[in-house]
Formats: C-alpha cells, structure tokens, sequence
C-alpha cells in the first residue's frame, strides 16, 4: 500500500507527536507510529506504478496553491481496533482538490483505498490506530478530553508514503507552490 498524504508544518507535527508520546506513556498506545510524520491522507493505493503516482503527484503540486485545513475535537472510527482521531473538515477547497486528485490517481490504479473514495473521505489526523481497543479508546478520550482542538493548518504539501519494513516512509514530496487564490485547477494524465 501507497499513502498520498500532506505532512503536517512543523507547529502542529510537534503538538501532534506530543499527544501519541502521551498516549503510548499512559496507554501503551504505539501502533500509529509505524506513521512517523503527522499527516492527513489523501487516498491509499493498492495498486500502480510509483513512477506514474510520482508524476501524478508533481502535476498536482504545480497546479494547487497550499490549502487551509481546519481541525476539530476528537473522533473515532469504530470497530474492534478503533481509530482515535482529530476530524478535518472538509472545505470547498479540500473537496475539490481530492476530488481531482482521485480521478488523476484512479486513471493509473484501480485499487483506490474504499475510505477514500470522493463520497466517503473523511480527512483526519490519526492519534491512535492498530493497537487500540474500545475500553482502552474510551481511556484515552477521557484523559485528551483536557486539549482543544480547534488548529488552522495550512496544507503545503503533497507526499508520498511507501511501506519500509515496519515503517511508511517518505517516497517523494511535492511542494504546493501556485498561488492561485480560488483553487481551480484540473491534473490529467501524465503518459
């Protein structure tokens, strides 16, 4: 699996590290750090060349100025290994980017991660995720229930995550240089 992402700047990576240190000290919580840079995903891929993803990628890059990403309290994705999370909200720009991005990225690989396809992504930074269990989730929202989090991020980025060992590490990034103010922008296939 391949991870399109956008790293998180330096201020809130920082803050976000803070809180999974705190919560494999207090919950022995460490799965999520197989991840070691804070993010927010845009699509996973099963399938694809990385010279394609790679080209996809620096064509989206030039295209799109950097995106202003709101966060907001704490979420969980259910289920027996529940994911602790801090929810995004989408905003016109996000959806449209994704939206763009999704289409690139679907003309070279069919196997687009199912949570992110354009009606189900919910953008999130993960806190908690693998190692976790509802009882021990429930813990850990209580105890975080002591931070807000209400954070402007400004996206700049777009990276590429690969499977490295135990690791997902970077495999390229892409600075989101244009300026354009309202975002538009179309990628296309690069042959």
């Amino acid at each position: 699996m391949v991870a399109i992402v956008s790293l998180l700047d330096a201020v809130h990576s920082e803050k976000v590290i803070k809180i999974i240190l705190e919560l494999e000290r207090e919950f022995g919580l460490k799965a999520v750090q197989a991840t070691p840079y804070p993010h927010i995903t845009w699509l996973t891929v099963n399938d694809g060349s990385l010279p394609e993803l790679k080209n996809v990628l620096g064509q989206a890059a030039g295209l799109c100025c950097s995106i202003k990403a709101q966060a907001m309290s704490l979420g969980v994705f259910t289920g027996p290994n529940p994911v602790l999370y801090i929810p995004i909200i989408r905003s016109e720009a996000m959806n449209h980017f994704h939206s763009q991005l999704f289409q690139s990225v679907q003309g070279i690989s069919q196997e687009i991660g199912a949570y992110y396809h354009t009606g189900l992504w919910m953008p999130h930074i993960s806190l908690a995720l693998g190692d976790t269990t509802p009882e021990v989730v429930a813990q850990a929202l209580l105890y975080l229930n002591k931070y807000v989090f209400c954070w402007e991020i400004e996206l700049d980025n777009l990276t590429l995550l690969t499977k490295s060992g135990d690791l997902f590490l970077k495999n390229g990034e892409y600075p989101l240089l244009n300026k354009q103010e309202n975002n538009v922008f179309t990628i296309t296939k690069v042959s």
